[in-house]
C-alpha cells in the first residue's frame, strides 16, 4: 500500500525529524522514497532559526546529502521544484499525484512554519488538493523511534470515517501491532452546537438519548473489531464519553498509542476535520504521530 513515500524537506533539522519514521515505513514495505524541496518564489532567509534553501542548486546538494546519509541503499531519489507560483501545500499535493506517491510524510514544524502545521493548516491543505494520506510526525526524541505496536483509530460512527481503517490495518499488519477503535459519545454538557438546544431545554431526554447512542455505538465498534480479528488482526474497541478531542487525546495517552489514524475531508480552518475540527484539536493536545486519510467526498472550499 505504501510503495512510494514523498518527504518534503525545507533544509532544517526540525523538518528532518520525519526521516526515522519514513525510513521505518520504507523498510517495512520496501518503499521507494522521493525527497522533495520546493523553492519558494520569495523564500525567507531563515527557517526555524536555520539558513533556508533559496536556490535549486543549493537544494539539490542538500537533498543528495540527506539521501546518502539516510537511505544509503539507493532507495531515495531527489526532486527540486521551483520557484513555484503555487503555495507550498498545493505543490506538495501536486507532486504526490504526479509521482504516484502513496504517503506524504510531514513534520509538524516543517514546510509552512510551526504555527500553521500545529493547527493542521498545511496538512489539511495538502489533503484538500489531493488524496494521498499524510503522516504527521512531531519533532523530538520520540520521533527517533517509529512503531505501530498500538494504533488508535478514532471513528465517529459514519462510513466516511471508516476510510481510516484500510491504512490502519495495513500498518498494524506490517508492524505486528494492535488496533484500538474508539468513538466518543458526548455528554449533555459536551454536545455539539447542533444538538445543544435540545440539551438545554430537554436535558433528561437528551441524557437518555445519549446513553442509548453509547450502547448502539459499542455494538457498532464491537462488530468492526470482530471483523478485524476474523481477518487475523489484534483489535479492541471502546466508547468514550465527553468532548471528542479531549477524550481521544486522553485515550491516546492512556494506551501510549504509537500512532493515531483518522479520516478527514481535507478541509482547512475551523470547519476542518471529522466532528468539527477534532483532529486539529487533538494535535494541540497530544503530540503523537498522526496519519490523516482523505475521506470520500469533496472538501469544503478553503
Amino acid at each position: 500500500m505504501f510503495n512510494h513515500l514523498l518527504i518534503p524537506l525545507d533544509g532544517s533539522r526540525l523538518a528532518e525529524s520525519v526521516l526515522p519514521a519514513a525510513g521505518a515505513v520504507a523498510r517495512r514495505f520496501g518503499s521507494t522514497v522521493t525527497l522533495l524541496h520546493i523553492v519558494e518564489r520569495t523564500p525567507p532567509g531563515e527557517v526555524h532559526g536555520e539558513r533556508h534553501l533559496t536556490t535549486v542548486t543549493e537544494a539539490e546538494s542538500y537533498l543528495a546529502e540527506v539521501a546518502a546519509r539516510e537511505f544509503p541503499s539507493g532507495a531515495a531519489t531527489m526532486h527540486v521544484h521551483g520557484p513555484d507560483e503555487a503555495g507550498v501545500a498545493e505543490s506538495i499535493a501536486r507532486h504526490a499525484d504526479e509521482l504516484g506517491s502513496a504517503l506524504i510524510v510531514l513534520c509538524t514544524h516543517g514546510q509552512g512554519g510551526a504555527r500553521e502545521l500545529i493547527y493542521g493548516s498545511v496538512a489539511q491543505q495538502v489533503l484538500s488538493h489531493g488524496s494521498v494520506p499524510v503522516l504527521l510526525v512531531w519533532p523530538g526524541p520520540a520521533a527517533l523511534v517509529f512503531a505501530c505496536n498500538r494504533v488508535l483509530v478514532p471513528l465517529d460512527g459514519s462510513e466516511p470515517s471508516e476510510a481510516a481503517l484500510p491504512a490502519a490495518e495495513t500498518l498494524a499488519r506490517a508492524f505486528g501491532g494492535r488496533l484500538h477503535l474508539l468513538t466518543v459519545v458526548p455528554t449533555v454538557a459536551t454536545v455539539s452546537s447542533a444538538r445543544s438546544p435540545a440539551a438545554l431545554f430537554l436535558p433528561i431526554a437528551t441524557a437518555v438519548a445519549l446513553d442509548l447512542e453509547e450502547q448502539e455505538t459499542q455494538i457498532y465498534l464491537d462488530s468492526l473489531a470482530a471483523r478485524l480479528r476474523q481477518d487475523g488482526l489484534d483489535a479492541g474497541a471502546e466508547v468514550g464519553r465527553g468532548d471528542p478531542a479531549w477524550e481521544v487525546a486522553a485515550v491516546a495517552e492512556r494506551l501510549d498509542a504509537d500512532l493515531m489514524v483518522m479520516a478527514t475531508h481535507g478541509r482547512s480552518g475551523m470547519s476542518a476535520v471529522w466532528a468539527g475540527s477534532v483532529a486539529i484539536r487533538i494535535m494541540a493536545r497530544c503530540r503523537r504521530p498522526m496519519l490523516l486519510v482523505r475521506a470520500p467526498g469533496p472538501p469544503d472550499n478553503l
